[in-house]
C-alpha cells in the first residue's frame, strides 16, 4: 500500500438475533453470521488500516449503545455512526445521551428500507437533522439514485450539516447503467456540504464475476464531481464479502486511484474521513504527519 495511513470510513459489526436487521435474509446467507471485532482486527493489521468508522446496521438505540461499548474496547474504532429516531420528539434527548460519548460522530437511518422515497424531506426528519447540525454531528445518506433529489433538497434545507453519500448511492454497476445515476450524483455534488464514500461498489456489480474495470466509470464520475477532498475510502465489510474480500476491495480502489497524485490518494484513503468524522487522535495524526 502506497499510503502510510488508511482510515476505513465504513464497516459494520452485528450479532444475529441481537437486534432487528431487516436486510438479513437467506439471499445474503454469507451475512447471516456474527461479525465482531476479533474477526476484523487481523484483516486491518494485514492491510495496514489504522482506524475505522463503525456504522449502524439497525434502526435501534440499543444497537447504538452496543456499538459505542465496542468503541470503548477496541482502539481501531475511530468513530461511531449510530441511529436516533429523527421523527421523534425525543431526538434531542437521544442525541444528548450519545454525544456524551466522544466516539459518537454522526447518525444514519436505513432510508432505503423506508416505503416513502421522500422520507428524508418530511418535516419531522428535517427538524431532527437540524438537531444534528446544532451539535456538530454529521449524517450518512444510505440512498439509491431515486433518493438523490430528496438528498439535494435536505442538504439545501440544512446547509450547516455535513452529509456523506454512502456507497456512491449504489449505482447500477451490474446493469452497466450510468447516465441517470451520474446526472443525479452531479447535481447533488454541487452542494458543498455533501461528500461521498467510495465504498459498496463490488456488491452493486455482478457478485460472481465482477472486474475492477467494471467499477472504473463510476469512480471516475465521482472523482469528477466531488474531487478527492470530498471522497473517502470505505470497505463496507462484512457486506463486501458477498462479492469480495476486504483485501480485494482495498486493492481494487488502489488500482482505480493509481492515477491520482499523492495528495489525492491521502485525502481519499485517510484525510477526508479524519476531517469529516472529526477524528481527534494524537496517534493517528502523528502517523499522518
Amino acid at each position: 500500500m502506497v499510503n502510510d495511513l488508511i482510515v476505513d470510513s465504513h464497516q459494520h459489526f452485528w450479532q444475529v438475533g441481537r437486534f432487528d436487521y431487516p436486510w438479513m435474509s437467506p439471499e445474503v446467507d454469507v451475512l447471516c453470521h456474527d461479525y465482531l471485532p476479533a474477526a476484523l482486527a487481523s484483516v486491518l493489521n494485514r492491510n495496514r488500516v489504522d482506524r475505522t468508522i463503525l456504522v449502524q446496521a439497525s434502526n435501534s438505540l440499543e444497537e447504538t449503545r452496543w456499538l459505542l461499548s465496542l468503541a470503548d474496547q477496541h482502539a481501531f474504532i475511530g468513530g461511531i455512526v449510530g441511529w436516533v429516531d429523527l421523527e421523534s420528539a425525543e431526538v434531542a434527548r437521544q442525541l444528548d445521551e450519545f454525544t456524551a460519548h466522544p466516539n459518537f460522530k454522526g447518525v444514519r437511518h436505513l432510508v432505503e428500507s423506508e416505503p416513502a422515497d421522500d422520507w428524508l424531506i418530511q418535516d419531522q426528519v428535517v427538524n431532527g437533522l437540524r438537531q444534528l447540525s446544532s451539535r456538530g454531528l454529521s449524517y450518512d445518506l444510505l440512498v439509491h439514485t431515486r433518493h438523490l433529489k430528496h438528498a439535494r433538497r435536505v442538504a439545501d434545507e440544512c446547509p450547516e450539516l455535513h452529509f456523506v453519500i454512502d456507497h456512491l448511492a449504489k449505482p447500477p454497476v451490474a446493469r452497466r447503467e450510468i447516465d441517470d445515476w451520474a446526472r443525479h450524483l452531479k447535481e447533488t455534488a454541487l452542494r458543498p456540504n455533501v461528500w461521498c464514500k467510495l465504498s459498496g461498489l463490488v456488491t452493486e456489480a455482478n457478485w460472481a464475476n465482477w472486474r475492477v474495470e467494471d467499477l472504473r466509470p463510476y469512480v471516475e464520475k465521482a472523482l469528477e464531481y466531488f474531487g478527492p477532498a470530498r471522497m473517502m475510502f470505505g470497505s463496507d465489510w462484512p457486506v463486501c464479502l458477498l462479492a469480495a474480500s476486504y483485501d480485494q476491495v482495498l486493492e481494487s480502489f488502489e488500482i482505480l486511484l493509481a492515477g491520482l497524485d499523492e495528495k489525492g490518494k491521502r485525502q481519499i484513503f485517510s484525510e477526508s474521513a479524519i476531517e469529516f468524522y472529526r477524528i481527534e487522535d494524537e496517534e493517528i495524526w502523528s502517523a499522518a504527519a
